[in-house]
């Protein structure tokens, strides 16, 4: 039996063997407590801490005091969103954000909406972008955040970060960016970049979970509110016992994603689109989200009159997801798709691909024939030979952004 297909990277990437390699010994050598300084087994992790803190700042171009390390992107966004609400709850109560967000940073807005706060959830142009005229337009006097996905996790749409950055530097307007999907696959460049906070995940980087970090912005000064009181440790930003063996791991994770970037986006932006090239053939298919401006890992695609749930158990040994990672107990269509204005039956039927640095163009044909088949025997009715009736196009393709033109 051939080994089954792993096509579901936006989800979480495999344990690059490098990445797994410098994290051993943190496990079965070395045991000191890195804020144990007084002797050298605490020195020796907490010069390992330091140098994975360089490694992560390195690729997103800060100071390494700049970064704060967590339990990953989740904890990051909360620490972020609610910590920046806390310290400016005296000056404004209200913040912005888009529809199409990681449920990370809707239920953290959630829960401050329960509590006094006023946010906005602004909706997105066909394709998945922001028009930042209306994003500027949102702001208001008391207006003390803002935050916005730089890749989303299920469609791979690229925000103008840059641009509603600089939105917010004008109205004074503390801006938070989900990067836990843009690590590895887009340069980020926070030297130049109008970023105040950004929240970074291991684990969709080829490194371990359990691990991430906040980037604060010391020029000019960024201020919040702890969320997690102990020792002090993080700059006072985030208490408890520093994850030595994660934290090298992420460090060696993000020294990895910087080498080769480019050719691997040429080289993975190839297998995707052999394999959307594929799915056309199906025909009744549509991808999901804007072409130009996506990241080459992500293909979401609705196949018409079919099913995700069904799908995914007809294509048994191929690994995709129905959207996000977090989202996948509920019965519910996606909330990014009905952002884009699919109907639910149109949203129902989507499967997310996500490749990365393992996928090989032979797992590409292989899943491609697999989804083709699997397909075809859906639109069968029981007891007939001829396909079920479809409504896209004709049995063509189309793009969502085209549709709604």
């Amino acid at each position: 039996m051939r080994a089954p297909i792993y096509l579901d990277h936006a989800a979480t990437t495999p344990v690059d063997p490098r990445v797994a390699a410098a994290m051993a010994p943190w496990l079965t050598e070395a045991f000191g407590n890195a804020s144990s300084r007084n002797h050298a087994f605490g020195r020796r992790a907490s010069e390992a801490v330091e140098r994975a803190r360089a490694q992560v700042a390195a690729l997103v171009r800060c100071d390494a005091s700049e970064i704060v390390f967590t339990s990953g992107a989740t904890e990051s966004i909360n620490l972020a969103l609610k910590g920046v609400a806390a310290f400016h709850r005296d000056r404004g109560r209200h913040l912005v954000t888009l529809a199409t967000e990681h449920r990370a940073t809707l239920d953290a807005l959630h829960a401050l909406a329960q509590n006094g706060f006023d946010v906005t959830r602004l909706p997105v142009e066909a394709g998945g972008l922001v028009d930042p005229q209306r994003f500027a337009a949102s702001l208001r006097p008391q207006t003390v955040a803002a935050s916005v996905m730089a890749v989303n996790n299920e469609i791979g749409v690229i925000q103008d970060i840059g641009a509603l950055g600089a939105v917010c530097r004008a109205h004074g307007v503390v801006f938070h960016v989900d990067a836990a999907q843009a690590t590895g696959k887009i340069a980020i460049d926070l030297a130049s970049l109008p970023v105040d906070l950004m929240s970074l995940s291991a684990h969709k980087t080829c490194g371990p979970q359990g691990i991430g970090a906040l980037f604060v912005r010391r020029k000019p000064r960024v201020r919040i509110d702890a969320q997690m009181h102990g020792g002090g440790q993080e700059r006072g930003l985030r208490a408890g016992t520093l994850a030595t063996h994660q934290i090298v791991g992420m460090g060696e994770a993000f020294a990895l994603a910087e080498l080769g970037l480019d050719d691997e986006n040429v080289r993975v932006g190839a297998l995707r689109d052999r394999l959307w090239r594929e799915l056309t053939a199906i025909g009744g298919v549509l991808r999901n989200g804007s072409i130009e401006h996506s990241v080459a890992q992500l293909l979401n695609v609705t196949f018409d009159g079919v099913s995700a749930e069904e799908l995914m158990a007809e294509i048994e040994g191929v690994a995709v997801s129905t959207g996000s990672a977090c989202g996948s107990g509920s019965t519910e269509p996606s909330h990014v798709l009905r952002s884009l204005g699919l109907p639910d039956e149109l949203a129902h039927g989507a499967l997310r691909f996500s490749l990365g640095r393992t996928t090989t163009a032979d797992e590409i044909d292989r899943a491609a024939a697999r989804v083709k088949r699997a397909v075809a025997r859906l639109r069968r009715p029981a007891g007939t030979g001829r396909p079920r009736r479809r409504g896209i196009g004709g049995g063509g393709t189309m793009d969502v952004r085209t549709q709604s033109d």
